[in-house]
């Protein structure tokens, strides 16, 4: 029986463009599942979109002297065309500009507001008085109270990467002019999460299959949960509906994860159905939500609490949080320009080999790094030699032999009957897998049976017998095929593009995605076009090439 499964991806900032920290972060493991389910015959709606409010878009477009939609609309282009380019199917991905989702985050407001779950009350802020403006968190620079490093944000330390508020900065200044803030008071709305403490404590716990590191940290930051301000001093973003607040707005973590509700309803309403984001959202479906470590609390309390006071809205099944990628073992940071960004690795390089690489190191339970080194060692050694190999070898000896036809096989000895075995055993191992989220242990199990039919091959040596037993060769080739096929299905929701190719190169039509999650069976006789490679091999150079690219980058 078919489901609906509901996927909310995290919404980036529109103020730069993507690192591979962000893709395996949430972006890749999010289109994994989708593709996955889609397989499986079950109903998709995967969302996100740009967030172009806040003060990462007003900091970068006030140093860049341009208007903040100008920067907004710049990189939502750039992640569109990204998507695109990396294979992240979206069913939607939209930004918080657009006037559904004004009218859908200031109607959540308004009922949190009438039903007594939001309040007023003032908050001691810092002032910048030669700006004559209350400075937002990014817009304060200063020491960090922990680490002691000179050159931390009002929000959190880029060098040791914890988080707090500008007010805990040792020697504050303003980023834009460098005067010394005063603190001054200021009225704001709260969203009192205190009333939901208890509610969210007793569902948290029933979480048992969420990941432990997300179970243990929602848990116990809920133990001294806090009321928290959802506007800010700032007039960029979505007008607080209420009088007396022009010079303010919502604030952005508030507001972005609403975008999951708006961005359903956008799409609803896109496909000619506006009531169809119900089914998504207050119906049997399950919602799973893809976010880095440092989002785990919007999503698994703050969400959570903001659907409890709205009411009738389904909370999230699960939130596979990812823990952190480090770049050459070092943390990535976009202010030290230590990172290596998407839009150049898709310049230079195919989209699957880095799949591959950020499936096979995603950092589920723990941080994982990327290397140069490894990328070329992981893409040579297991995507060319071995997955690419398998595929290679027996496609061309086919055609050299069997005139680019399926052979007609004959017995199965005990070897080809296990081997067989084993590709049902990975499909259900592979399914099993993606269905709880892991990953990793996924495309692990996938390449192992590449590398079974590998050692099948060597021990059958069909390029010796070939001559002596021509049947018994067709049959080696056969079951390689079928072990091939089923590459094809477990291996589409991490390789879209090389799985598509090779359906192709099995003589089959149209989409790899229609075919379902089977061993697509093939028929003897059936024809097959010119075999090609379904990767390259890569020059050691690279590794030397980029890693001065990188030393480059940060002496700028």
């Amino acid at each position: 029986m078919s489901q609906r499964i509901f996927i909310g991806v995290a919404w980036p900032y529109a103020n730069g463009s993507l690192h591979l920290g962000h893709i395996a972060g949430a972006y890749l493991p999010a289109d994994i599942f989708a593709r996955y389910h889609r397989l499986k015959g079950n109903e998709v709606l995967m969302v996100s979109g740009s967030d172009q409010h806040g003060t990462p878009i007003t900091l970068r477009a006030e140093q860049e002297g341009r208007k903040p939609q100008e920067i907004a609309d710049k990189y939502h282009q750039e992640f569109l065309d990204c998507w695109h380019r990396l294979g992240i199917s979206f069913d939607l991905f939209t930004t918080t500009s657009t006037p559904n989702h004004v009218q859908v985050a200031q109607d959540f407001f308004l009922a949190l507001l009438n039903k007594g779950y939001i309040y007023r009350d003032f908050m001691s802020l810092l002032y910048c008085p030669s700006c004559q403006r209350y400075l937002p968190d990014r817009y304060v620079e200063g020491t960090c109270p922990y680490c002691y490093f000179g050159g931390a944000r009002g929000d959190q330390c880029d060098k040791c990467g914890k988080p707090f508020g500008p007010l805990e900065l040792l020697e504050p200044r303003c980023s834009i002019c460098g005067s010394t803030p005063q603190i001054k008071s200021s009225e704001h709305f709260f969203l009192r999460l205190s009333a939901f403490q208890d509610e969210l404590l007793s569902w948290a716990r029933q979480q048992t299959h969420w990941r432990q590191n997300v179970l243990n940290f929602t848990t116990r930051l809920l133990e001294e949960v806090k009321d928290r301000a959802i506007t800010r001093d700032i007039d960029w973003g979505v007008p607080i509906p209420q009088p007396g607040f022009d010079d303010k707005r919502l604030y952005v973590w508030f507001e972005a994860v609403i975008g999951y509700l708006s961005a359903s309803k956008e799409w609803a309403h896109l496909i000619g159905d506006n009531e169809r984001w119900r089914l998504f959202w207050q119906g049997e479906a399950k919602s799973y939500y893809f976010i880095g470590k440092d989002n785990i609390n919007f999503h698994t309390i703050i969400w959570p609490a903001m659907l409890i006071g709205y009411g009738e809205l389904d909370l999230p099944y699960d939130v596979p949080a990812n823990e952190f990628l480090t770049l050459e073992g070092k943390q990535l940071s976009t202010s030290r320009n230590w990172a290596v960004w998407l839009p150049d690795y898709l310049e230079h390089y195919d989209p699957d080999p880095l799949r591959y690489f950020l499936s096979a190191n995603m950092p589920e339970v723990g941080d994982t790094d990327f290397s140069w080194q490894e990328f070329v060692r992981r893409n040579n050694d297991e995507l060319v030699a071995t997955y690419g190999n398998l595929v290679h070898r027996v496609l061309t000896f086919i055609q050299r032999n069997f005139q680019s036809s399926v052979p007609i096989p004959g017995e199965f000895d005990e070897s080809s009957e296990v081997l067989l075995h084993k590709a049902e055993v990975t499909l259900n191992s592979v399914d099993a897998c993606l269905n709880n989220c892991r990953f990793r242990e996924g495309i692990k199990a996938a390449m192992s049976l590449a590398q079974e039919g590998n050692r099948y091959l060597e021990q059958k040596s069909p390029w010796k017998r070939i001559k002596e037993d021509r049947q018994a060769c067709a049959t080696t080739l056969y079951v390689s095929l079928i072990v091939i096929s089923c590459l094809k299905t477990v291996l589409c929701p991490f390789l879209p593009f090389s799985s598509q190719k090779l359906h192709n190169l099995l003589g089959f039509s149209g989409r790899v995605e229609q075919m379902g999650w089977t061993i697509q069976p093939l028929t003897p006789g059936q024809k097959l076009p010119p075999a090609e490679p379904l990767f390259h091999k890569l020059d050691e150079s690279t590794v030397t090439k980029e890693a001065l690219q990188l030393k480059a980058a940060i002496e700028k």
